[in-house]
C-alpha cells in the first residue's frame, strides 16, 4: 500500500519528534508553575513566621486580659487579608499555568491531527487502483479519532471548569467564615 517507505518513516519520525517537543514544552510549563507556587509558599511561610514572632511579642507585652484579647482580635484581621491575597495570587498562578499548558497542548494536538490528515492524503495519492475502500476506511478512522478527541477535550474542559468553580466557592466560603470569626 505504501509506495515509498521513506515517506512513512519520515512521517513517523516527525510525529514522534513533535510528541517529544510537546512533552518538553508541557514539562517546562508545569515546572515553572510549580516553581512559582513554591516561591509563593516560601514567601508566605517567611512572612508568617515573622508575623508570628511579632504577634507573640505583642501578646506577651499585654498587661491585662482585656488588652490581650483585644490584641488577638486585632491581629486576626490582617491575617484574613493576607490569606485572601495569598489565595488570589495562588489562583492567578494556577490560572496562568493552566492557560499556557492548555494552549501548548491544543497546538500540539492540532498539529498532530493536521500531520495525520496530510499523511493519509499522501497515502491516498500514492495508493494503487482498487484501494479506495481502504483509503475511505482510513479517512473515516481519522475523522472518528478527531471527533473522539473533541468529545474528550470538551469533557475535560467541563471537568476543569467545574473543579475551578468548586475550589473558588470553597475558598470564598472559607474566607467568609474566617472574616465572621475575626469579626466576633
Amino acid at each position: 500500500m505504501f509506495s515509498n517507505t521513506d515517506q512513512y518513516t519520515s512521517a513517523t519520525k516527525a510525529f514522534f519528534e513533535s510528541q517529544i517537543a510537546a512533552f518538553s514544552a508541557l514539562t517546562t510549563i508545569a515546572t515553572q508553575g510549580t516553581e512559582k507556587i513554591v516561591a509563593l509558599n516560601m514567601a508566605a511561610v517567611k512572612a508568617s513566621a515573622d508575623d508570628s514572632i511579632a504577634a507573640t511579642r505583642e501578646l506577651l507585652a499585654a498587661k491585662e486580659p482585656q488588652a490581650f484579647f483585644s490584641l488577638v482580635s486585632a491581629l486576626a484581621k490582617p491575617n484574613t487579608e493576607k490569606f485572601t491575597a495569598y489565595n488570589s495570587h495562588l489562583t492567578d498562578i494556577l490560572s496562568s499555568t493552566k492557560a499556557e499548558f492548555t494552549k501548548i497542548a491544543e497546538e500540539q494536538i492540532s498539529e498532530a491531527q493536521n500531520k495525520i490528515s496530510a499523511f493519509v492524503d499522501n497515502i491516498a495519492k500514492n495508493a494503487p487502483a482498487g484501494s479506495e475502500n481502504v483509503i475511505a476506511l482510513m479517512r473515516s478512522s481519522v475523522a472518528n479519532a478527531h471527533a473522539g478527541y473533541e468529545q474528550v477535550n470538551n469533557a475535560a474542559k467541563q471537568a476543569v471548569q467545574a473543579t475551578e468553580a468548586h475550589v473558588a466557592k470553597a475558598s470564598d466560603e472559607f474566607t467568609q467564615v474566617v472574616k465572621k470569626t475575626v469579626a466576633k
